[in-house]
């Protein structure tokens, strides 16, 4: 009997321990693990208010404003303290909403598949990006609205309707977005394309906070400890970029009706002057509350206006490209200045044939260019490639030939400070080698020495070669932002990247397109004012040939480098010339004259006629 007692005894302690241990265990997880209970004490005593800063406004590099913020205001709420306590009716009246509106919107703020963040013990958006008629009706009634409160915030605002790719835009951020950074939550705004996105960091500033103290009945009573735990917001950086607006304006002018791009680059700082991209939209679309509406418009339109083609098109750069092999044949000592070339309307070898147009024959290397002639260059990459006694077989000369394509900026991504841009391709040994089995040689791969075949480049790829030989061997890597507020320029954008081309085979090139404004393919491009150099480019397509032009002036003292790509446009001296010459009047003289502007306005009212499959 005495056993049994002490074994029930024993049984019962037992029983009551356990008892005792998973209370502490529950305890222990609602107070220690899980914070759903100091959501909720927090809640009930303080109202913690973000303050956000206003984002760093953007300038043009002649102080020019180009981007500003203006007053916007967010609608929170906190669910916890709206529950039945609101008049829906009023509110969606306040508001200006319907009711299928609100409740869509309650519910998709309690859903954490669409808002993983949520908590019904703090602040979520409710509406965003009211305008200040808005807001006015809503604060004089939001004291009838418990859980309801105002968050006052800043939307982009845009002076002029240009330099869309450049500028980017601003928007709400994604799940993504918030789980790569915690200094996002939802509901905040980040930039989203252009330097809004590659400079979010500097532009977006430091967010502030209010703590507030709040009475049982929720109520505000003041600030906790009168502020002293706050934190005000610091404002974003501002940025002043490389762009001339006045420029981009008559580049953006010019390509009206027109699918292409205008890139124009400082030689002796790498600082873009303007980045065209045709067709393109005004920015001040990509504001407020209709900025979705109207983006899903531009993502749907076949002309592909989003698209920043100057950074993303991926072209043959044509004959402006000869440039290049020029460069190449000389310094590997493959030509002379002297080496003359026969051309009898092409390059004709072994039953091969490319076609050039009529002139003179043969020619050395300053008329070859100065003329645009095909068959030099063709023979020039044919020499190369077969020359076994210097490289042994095609592909150690290909690989060579690569090598010098890669230090002028080819092949690869020249790090821009822009988000999308694209390499462009230059093949190698390898490359053919995999495509023919091993069998192949100069005559297989021919049409690259003339900027066709497998070679693509991007406008700014193009732009930089002009840069490259105004600087006579070497660039700097191209980038829109000039300064920083309170920071130095990233040493990125001020380094001198060197080519393997010897700086006398530069002299030879620049005099050869001198020689193509003076008396060969870029006449329309001379003046009595100042030196210009330039090459032009016909790129084949299976429409209509690409118009390209390549170009640097003053010759001795660059300013500008600039590159133009007008899709189906013909001739390079059909519209590639005609553009870049007065892009760069307008830029060395400030302004154009008066014959001048009347030839902008005769291109900007010319439309070229497009397949679908050229948009």
């Amino acid at each position: 009997m005495t056993s049994e007692l002490s074994n029930r005894r024993y049984v019962i302690s037992g029983i009551a321990i356990l008892i005792v241990v998973i209370y502490i265990m529950r305890l222990f997880m609602l107070q220690i693990m899980s914070d759903d209970y100091r959501k909720s004490a927090d809640s009930n005593a303080f109202l913690k208010k973000v303050e956000y800063p206003a984002r760093g406004v953007i300038y043009d590099r002649n102080n020019k404003l180009l981007v500003y913020n203006q007053p916007s205001y967010d609608i929170m709420v906190v669910m916890n303290e709206a529950k039945g306590r609101i008049d829906t009716l009023e509110l969606c009246d306040a508001l200006g909403i319907t009711k299928e509106y609100f409740t869509k919107r309650m519910t998709d703020i309690k859903d954490r598949n669409k808002n993983p963040g949520y908590s019904r013990f703090t602040q979520q958006v409710f509406m965003t990006q009211l305008d200040e008629m808005d807001f006015s009706v809503f604060r004089e009634k939001i004291f009838r609205f418990p859980g309801f409160y105002i968050q006052r915030r800043t939307v982009r605002q845009y002076q002029y309707p240009y330099a869309a790719h450049v500028l980017g835009d601003v928007a709400e951020v994604s799940q993504g977005d918030i789980d790569d950074d915690d200094y996002y939550m939802r509901g905040d705004y980040i930039g989203k394309l252009g330097v809004e996105r590659y400079y979010e960091k500097q532009l977006r500033g430091v967010k502030g906070m209010q703590i507030l103290l709040r009475d049982a009945h929720g109520r505000i009573k003041g600030r906790y400890q009168n502020g002293r735990l706050d934190k005000k917001p610091v404002a974003g950086k501002a940025l002043t970029l490389s762009i001339d607006i006045e420029l981009q304006a008559l580049g953006e002018r010019l390509l009206e009706g027109k699918i292409g791009s205008i890139v124009a680059i400082e030689p002796s700082t790498g600082e873009v002057l303007c980045m065209v991209s045709s067709p393109t939209y005004d920015p001040r679309i990509m504001t407020g509350r209709k900025r979705g509406k109207n983006h899903l418009a531009l993502q749907r339109n076949s002309w592909k206006p989003l698209l920043n083609r100057s950074i993303m098109g991926q072209y043959p750069p044509g004959s402006t490209f000869k440039t290049s092999q020029a460069l190449t044949y000389l310094t590997e000592g493959i030509i002379t200045p002297q080496t003359a070339f026969p051309c009898h309307h092409g390059f004709y070898h072994r039953g091969l044939h490319v076609g050039c147009h009529g002139h003179s024959s043969p020619v050395a290397i300053v008329d070859a260019l100065s003329t645009s002639c095909n068959a030099y260059f063709c023979w020039g990459l044919y020499y190369m490639i077969g020359n076994r006694g210097k490289y042994g077989k095609p592909l150690m000369a290909m690989n060579r030939w690569r090598d010098y394509m890669v230090s002028m900026g080819f092949g690869y991504k020249l790090g821009i400070d822009l988000p999308g841009e694209k390499r462009g391709l230059i093949p190698n040994g390898d490359y053919y080698d995999n495509a023919y089995k091993g069998s192949w040689n100069g005559l297989t791969v021919i049409s690259i020495s003339i900027g066709q075949g497998e070679v693509n480049l991007t406008p700014l790829q193009i732009a930089n070669l002009g840069a490259t030989i105004a600087n006579r061997g070497y660039y700097i890597i191209p980038h829109v932002v000039k300064k920083v507020e309170g920071e130095p320029l990233d040493t990125t954008f001020t380094t001198k990247h060197y080519t393997l081309a010897s700086r006398k085979s530069y002299d030879w090139v620049v005099a050869g397109m001198r020689s193509s404004v003076v008396k060969g393919t870029c006449r329309a491009a001379n003046r009595a004012d100042y030196l210009v150099c330039g090459k032009t480019g016909t790129a084949q397509n299976r429409g209509q040939d690409h118009s390209v032009f390549m170009g640097f002036a003053p010759m001795d003292n660059p300013r500008i480098a600039i590159a133009v790509y007008v899709e189906n446009g013909g001739f390079g001296a059909d519209y590639g010339v005609p553009i870049g010459a007065l892009m760069m009047e307008k830029y060395i003289n400030g302004k154009l004259s008066p014959d001048s502007e009347r030839r902008a306005e005769d291109f900007q009212k010319r439309r070229i006629a497009y397949g679908a499959h050229n948009r």
